[in-house]
């Protein structure tokens, strides 16, 4: 919330020096993934104050980001899935930031706390259909997913097989809605972004695996994804969005990328 009302400060600052006639802003503009929002913030609080230069972030969602990107409503678009090549072919670029978990996650009671990945994509097609079979509790499997432009959505499906399968109850528009709906459904099982995991849900095992940073790192947690930076090829961004491009990507963002959950990748 600090950070949030900072950018939110930072930006009617500098709309106040505008119109009063000061020097044009400095200023770069993100839109896109709801997974990245930790880390988008962290960095572009780190930009602020270190530039002294204008950070917004639009919580969009990944399609709207890259779609975003390529209106050129944004400087830079952010994406937890990687560019599919008809994006590419419209002349857009990705630089993979970090590498970020997709924790499965069930109600906090529900005493189920691991999962092959067949048994994941069994359940999201519909072919188990009660905790009873996982050696739960009786109870009719509720399927809670994201949205179709959701890169978290995107990057489940990619690794669990089942893209254009799933049977979900719901489809949500962020993290927390489906931690919401998951911790209040005692038979629900979901997906999160693993930096977006609390204690009101717990998050399973995967083929006896624990989501960690360190295991998403070392490659043993299979259920990941990237999260990556959009721009456009051969157009060259703002000097202020160039900079916090190179601080963003530089090995001197690790800790702060780190520090949000996410592995970074230089």
């Amino acid at each position: 919330m600090k950070k949030l009302i900072c950018i939110a400060l930072a930006f009617a600052v500098a709309l106040s020096l505008a119109a009063c006639g000061g020097k044009e802003k400095q200023a770069v503009a993100t839109d896109g993934s709801t997974s990245m929002q930790k880390v988008i913030l962290a960095l572009g609080e780190a930009f602020m104050e270190d530039t002294g230069a204008n950070f917004t972030y639009n919580a969009t969602g990944s399609g709207p980001g890259i779609k975003a990107v390529k209106d050129g409503t944004c400087d830079i678009g952010l994406s937890s899935r990687y560019l599919r090549d008809s994006e590419k072919a419209q002349g857009l670029q990705e630089t993979v930031l970090a590498i970020d978990g997709i924790a499965i996650i069930v109600h906090a009671g529900n005493p189920v706390a691991d999962l092959t990945l067949e048994q994941i994509a069994a359940i999201f097609k519909g072919e188990l259909t009660n905790w009873s079979q996982l050696g739960g509790k009786d109870g009719q499997i509720v399927l809670i997913g994201r949205e179709e432009s959701s890169g978290t959505r995107d990057g489940f499906e990619s690794v669990t097989g089942t893209v254009d399968a799933c049977l979900y109850r719901q489809e949500l528009t962020s993290n927390g809605a489906v931690l919401t709906a998951v911790a209040e459904n005692p038979n629900a099982i979901g997906y999160v972004s693993l930096s977006s995991v609390k204690d009101s849900v717990k998050a399973v095992s995967v083929n006896g695996v624990a989501p960690s940073e360190a295991t998403v790192k070392d490659g043993s947690y299979a259920v990941q994804r990237p999260f990556v930076l959009v721009t456009k090829q051969g157009e060259k961004l703002s000097k202020t969005a160039q900079a916090f491009f190179d601080f963003a990507t530089s090995p001197a963002a690790n800790e702060i990328i780190s520090a949000a959950g996410v592995v970074p990748v230089n």
